[in-house]
């Protein structure tokens, strides 16, 4: 691909959208954003920045209660679609088609999210590291991140090396194998709907609950709060995803 990361392939994620955002990844963002409200007493009008925000589903939902929503992704098709969304909805937000290790707007933010296991696609942690601290840069004082991954210990507590299931029209076969030691968890996702079939695969580097935690402290954050889920239920053996809340 000539240099090009695997995350800059509009041809991938034009493809495998109607898998990631179906009609139940639309219905549970309300509660999402409910249990975001929940954790920080966060309201309107913030300034809120949707990093990696995908169709814009996050960012409609923050736009409908009143929040000022600025939401950033790499692949245009996407952004296109958020944007016929808000159009439709008659609501006002601004999408931009950005790096989000690049993006800069200092201390302008009172919340960053980056949701829905957005996190970990890149080559290095160090990479990793530099978007957590441009987050850090972008938010006004005593502003907060929200970020939502799998964490390290609900990979290796559900791994299944194989499923297969029907969904958008596409027969779907999904393999996992595990880089490393336990470091990153390798995904090949396998469609076919009879008339065209797509073979791609991808890592996403896993952190445990603590070394989210080190990282978001080296990255420039204050106090770090972890959840097993955006309802701020506990990080422990019943987790349903890693949330990391991180204070400036």
């Amino acid at each position: 691909m000539n240099g090009t990361a695997w995350f800059e392939d509009e041809a991938f994620w034009t493809a495998y959208a109607p898998l990631m955002f179906d009609a139940a990844a639309w219905e549970e963002v309300p509660g999402a954003i409910d249990g975001i409200e929940a954790l920080l007493s966060l309201k309107p009008p913030a300034k809120v920045l949707d990093l990696c925000c995908g169709v814009g589903r996050h960012s409609l939902e923050f736009a409908r209660r009143g929040y000022a929503v600025t939401g950033i992704d790499i692949t245009s098709a996407y952004l296109a679609a958020a944007r016929e969304s808000a159009e439709a909805a008659e609501l006002s937000i601004e999408f931009l088609r950005e790096d989000a290790r690049r993006f800069a707007r200092g201390g302008y933010f009172d919340l960053c999210v980056n949701l829905f296991t957005s996190f970990g696609y890149f080559s290095t942690k160090e990479e990793d590291l530099e978007l957590l601290a441009r987050c850090a840069r972008n938010l006004a004082l005593g502003g907060t991140m929200v970020l939502e991954t799998l964490g390290r210990e609900i990979a290796i507590r559900d791994f299944v090396s194989r499923e297969e299931f029907e969904r958008a029209g596409w027969h779907v076969v999904t393999e996992y194998q595990i880089k490393g030691n336990w470091d990153a968890e390798i995904n090949r996702w396998i469609l076919d709907n009879g008339r065209e079939r797509i073979d791609r695969s991808f890592e996403l580097r896993l952190y445990s609950g603590c070394e989210m935690k080190e990282a978001l402290e080296n990255a420039g954050f204050g106090a770090v709060s972890l959840y097993g889920g955006l309802d701020g239920r506990k990080y422990d053996e019943k987790a349903l995803t890693l949330v990391a809340v991180a204070r400036k």
